[in-house]
């Protein structure tokens, strides 16, 4: 099972794990990550600017390759774009599996690929004025692992 999703309103993380988990009865462990745009540091908005004929099959590629990787049940990737505020969900990625660590391995691996090679264009909106943000080395540094 593969479900990929972009979306552009706010969506339940929750209620999505909860009806993922429903659907996979088979799973022995289901893993997910839930990110949320961080309050603090001045941060107003967060916007997320994407490439439509690249984005999702940009996205169903990356879940296939989990998928191709792990033994999985299932796997579940939803991703907002737009402005978000902060508390706002950005991404959801659960990872269903016989056993669990193949579940967080997919999980990992799916979400060390969006932060660094999405094909998201991200700005931050601080003291009314927008700044555009790139990957950390660290998130460069977290997708060699996987090569």
């Amino acid at each position: 099972m593969k479900q990929v999703c972009l979306l552009d309103a706010p969506f339940a993380a929750g209620e999505a794990v909860d009806r993922f988990a429903a659907a996979l009865p088979q799973a022995g462990g289901i893993v997910s990550f839930t990110g949320q745009v961080r309050a603090g540091d001045g941060c107003e908005a967060l916007e997320l600017l994407h490439y439509a004929p690249m984005t999702l099959p940009g996205m169903a590629a990356l879940a296939d390759d989990a998928l191709g990787r792990w033994p999985l049940d299932g796997l579940l990737v939803m991703h907002r774009c737009g402005v978000m505020l902060p508390g706002e969900t950005i991404v959801l990625v659960a990872a269903a599996a016989r056993h669990r660590r193949d579940a967080f391995l997919a999980a990992d691996f799916v979400m060390d690929h969006l932060k660094s090679e999405a094909w998201f264009w991200k700005r931050e909106k601080r003291g009314d004025t927008w700044h555009w943000i790139e990957p950390r080395a660290a998130d460069y540094s977290d997708i060699s692992r996987w090569q």
